[in-house]
């Protein structure tokens, strides 16, 4: 039997476990089941309690103290930890019925999905080729207020696609927060952000400042403080990270405001749509809702 669920990723910051709540909330006020798991060891706070923590199986302050690392150390000594007892994850997912949908919320260190093999290893062991037979998909985050520096919009992209390669899994890529950019972007230039190309850097307001500061002083170093903080020295690489993008054209991405349940249920639309959940619910039968109709007119 099928199972069904999303792993939400992204940046720290990206508002992944307000997400994973406006999710669950929606899913409550629509009558359907989910399954909160919490992969964070170190995240405290929750709108919703997870029915499965990772801290109950090994918490980052532990690991932390015991074995003497670092926050990063840490973290991928945790999930390390997590594949030598994949257990933890089997028993409480295995009962799971198709009517659920799982969530699955992930830390904020994008390392672990970009050039590190432990979650593309955690993901084969939920997905078909493992033990738990998941319909899986990723819901990566990128939070909205990068669109107001394009050079930082391409490099949360290119990471965002980068996951999307590793750990080769159907993919949703939002813009999370939309409340906060929605008073300083218009829509219509909202709009040039959801399927992104290079000519987002043509009219670039960062680099208004790196022209200023040229026209200043044209003999400037260009890996002077001032050339480098307004993104002159890198605007040849921006530009050709958006020309990677934008040959692949595989990112494009989804509004999100989580203040907003319609907002909540488009994305969640979508991933219903990735990992095909309505079509293993058992149907309706229409044949009984018309005998009813036609019974009743005979009544009447």
């Amino acid at each position: 039997m099928s199972k069904f669920g999303v792993v939400v990723m992204g940046p720290a910051g990206a508002g992944k476990t307000t997400f994973c709540s406006a999710l669950i909330q929606h899913l409550r006020l629509n009558k359907r089941s989910c399954f909160y798991v919490n992969l964070d060891p170190a995240a405290e706070d929750f709108s919703y309690a997870p029915d499965l923590d990772i801290k109950e199986l090994i918490s980052l302050e532990d690991a932390m103290e015991e074995m003497g690392l670092g926050p990063n150390g840490g973290l991928i000594y945790c999930f390390e930890f997590l594949l030598d007892n994949l257990d933890f994850l089997t028993e409480a997912i295995d009962p799971l019925t198709d009517e659920y949908l799982i969530i699955i919320d992930m830390p904020g260190q994008i390392e672990l999905y970009t050039h590190i093999p432990i979650v593309p290893t955690l993901i084969k062991h939920l997905t078909r080729g493992g033990a738990l037979n998941v319909n899986l998909c990723a819901a990566y985050l990128l939070e909205s207020t990068f669109v107001i520096d394009r050079a930082k919009f391409f490099a949360g992209t290119l990471s965002a696609m980068s996951a999307m390669i590793m750990l080769e899994l159907p993919h949703v890529n939002v813009l999370s927060k939309m409340d906060l950019v929605k008073d300083s972007v218009s829509r219509k230039e909202l709009k040039r952000f959801i399927d992104p190309d290079n000519s987002l850097l043509d009219d670039n307001p960062t680099d208004s400042k790196a022209a200023l500061i040229s026209s200043q002083n044209k003999s400037a170093d260009p890996s002077s403080a001032d050339s480098v903080m307004a993104g002159g020295s890198f605007k040849r690489l921006n530009r050709a990270v958006a020309q990677l993008i934008d040959d692949f054209s595989m990112v494009s991405f989804l509004q999100l405001d989580v203040q907003n349940e319609d907002s909540v249920g488009a994305i969640l639309s979508y991933i219903d749509d990735a990992i095909q959940f309505h079509e293993a619910q058992e149907p309706r039968e229409p044949n009984d809702e018309v005998q009813y109709d036609y019974q009743d007119a005979e009544m009447e």
